[in-house]
């Protein structure tokens, strides 16, 4: 029998009597939310990949604003030869870099101050000696998207500026905020639904690197309606990729749109950096609530990710503030949390790792464990899977889920039923789909063999969970399966028992 690989907890899991005396006397240590480590210069050696993968890193992602095609192939390699020393595998995610508008290059810094003139060309241009500042942008048809009054910000929101005037070719802007403009500046325009394309050459320049070296999930960056989705979805399948894909909500129009993208894509990322400019500051723990709550009525995992733990790029320990708002991303029952510039550039990337457990450990005790009742089932079998969460849960001690999927889907259901100290236990037979369930909230997945009789592959997957230490003997599982009655193979929820290996006729 081939070894299951686990994703979040390496060797035996232990059983502890939990602080909380609210809490049941046998909490397993069981962490339901998934953690997203991003890696660079500081997390990509062959050492040092090992030690994020062992500190419980569940997704690795690869940011590609920072990336080219020759590093994809290279690191996707080393996180799997990583994964394999360790023996523990974790799922890898692209993260696309996405269209942009950017102002252009610069010979030096401009230093702009409040109530100056700052001019953007969508063409070539000429100095006037006039007192006006002239940059070139990226994006021809800006001219055209904005509006006179409207905002423009610039360099993450620290420049901040209104239209003045407009022609076929240039924006003149007054500033509003003072500040030093460089090179290739990000810009964002809040409300305006820019014109660009889903992928650009480079997105596709990089999928094309992934899917070759093995990629498990895409994230699709400033995704503003759900037609960017099937434009991703239709050139994966043009090269043969089974990556589950990601939208990254980060502006107004995604947020205008944020349903209908969600039925469209696998997974939500909440990203909060772009975002953040986007939308008013009071407003974004709004927008990410709705967002969240949003996914879970869709039964789709999300992602809350940027600037979680911020401070601890220089520092060691994380501020209050950053631990009070990771503790309500897991009170809010996101599905992950991600670590950006802690793991990329920081100076305490397994310290960060380390942090999110200890938060995850304190406060999913305290979480009032109410099955998500808000989630759209449409067929039978989905709501039998309401019923099985609902009888684990009613079982307690070590009951858990089990349940068998090639494509993932009944595992990503479970996971979104929200079902508190209830493990799901997916066992999969294909490697990509093993990879892809350690996204989904609660989701422990395992790869096994598949056997031709159904009976054998359940006691296959009971004996792993038994002697693996996920359960304890005697305690009950329910068990969602296929079984053939009169030539019919009908869906099956069961209750099995673990027993002890010497126990005769049991597994």
């Amino acid at each position: 029998m081939p070894t299951p690989l686990q994703s979040n907890v390496v060797g035996k899991p232990a059983l502890f009597v939990a602080s909380n005396p609210s809490a049941s006397p046998a909490r397993r240590d069981y962490r339901h939310t998934k953690i997203v480590a991003t890696i660079g210069p500081a997390t990509e050696s062959l050492e040092k990949l090992n030690a994020l993968i062992a500190a419980g890193v569940d997704i690795i992602r690869l940011n590609m604003a920072h990336g080219t095609i020759e590093w994809v192939a290279e690191v996707i390699a080393r996180i799997r030869r990583a994964s394999d020393q360790v023996g523990r595998q974790v799922a890898i995610m692209m993260d696309v870099k996405g269209p942009e508008v950017r102002t252009g290059p610069l010979d030096a810094p401009i230093e702009l101050r409040t109530g100056e003139r700052l001019e953007l060309h969508t063409t070539e241009f000429e100095p006037h000696g006039d007192g006006i500042h002239r940059v070139s942008v990226n994006y021809p048809d800006l001219p055209g998207d904005v509006e006179i009054g409207s905002t423009v910000l610039i360099d993450s929101g620290l420049l901040r500026t209104r239209v003045l005037s407009k022609d076929a070719h240039s924006v003149l802007l007054e500033v509003l905020t003072p500040g030093e403009l460089g090179s290739r500046r990000h810009i964002n325009l809040p409300g305006t639904l820019v014109k660009l394309p889903a992928l650009t050459e480079k997105d596709q320049r990089d999928l094309r690197a992934g899917a070759a070296a093995g990629l498990d999930f895409v994230a699709l960056s400033f995704v503003r309606q759900a037609e960017d989705i099937r434009t991703l979805r239709r050139f994966l399948a043009s090269l043969g990729s089974q990556a589950r894909v990601i939208a990254k909500i980060e502006d107004q129009a995604g947020v205008r749109n944020m349903h209908e993208i969600i039925r469209e894509t696998d997974a939500v990322m909440v990203a909060r950096g772009d975002l953040g400019i986007e939308i008013e500051y009071h407003k974004l723990p709004l927008v990410q609530t709705e967002l969240v709550r949003a996914c879970q009525c869709q039964g789709k995992p999300v992602i809350i990710a940027t600037h979680l733990l911020e401070s601890m790029v220089q520092c060691p320990m994380p501020t209050r503030a950053e631990s009070s708002d990771v503790s309500n991303a897991i009170r809010g029952q996101a599905d992950a949390i991600m670590l950006s510039g802690e793991t990329t550039t920081g100076a305490y990337p397994l310290e960060s790792v380390e942090v999110l457990k200890n938060i995850i450990g304190s406060i999913e005790p305290s979480v009032q464990g109410v099955i998500n009742d808000c989630i759209q089932l449409y067929t039978p079998k989905a709501k039998m899977l309401r019923s099985a969460v609902k009888l684990a849960k009613e079982l307690g001690g070590s009951s858990g889920v089990v349940v068998f999927t090639r494509s993932g889907f009944l595992a990503y259901v479970l996971g979104a039923m929200r079902a508190l100290d209830v493990p799901i236990y997916a066992f999969t037979d294909i490697r990509t789909t093993f990879h892809q369930l350690m996204l989904p909230w609660g989701v422990e997945p395992f790869l096994i063999e598949f056997h031709d009789d159904p009976e054998q592959t359940i006691r296959h997957a009971l004996a792993t969970l038994r002697d693996k230490g996920w359960c304890k003997p005697d305690s009950w599982q329910v068990v969602i399966t296929n079984a053939l009655a009169n030539d019919q193979i009908v869906d099956t929820l069961q209750l099995r028992q673990i027993r002890i290996a010497s126990e005769p006729g049991n597994i």
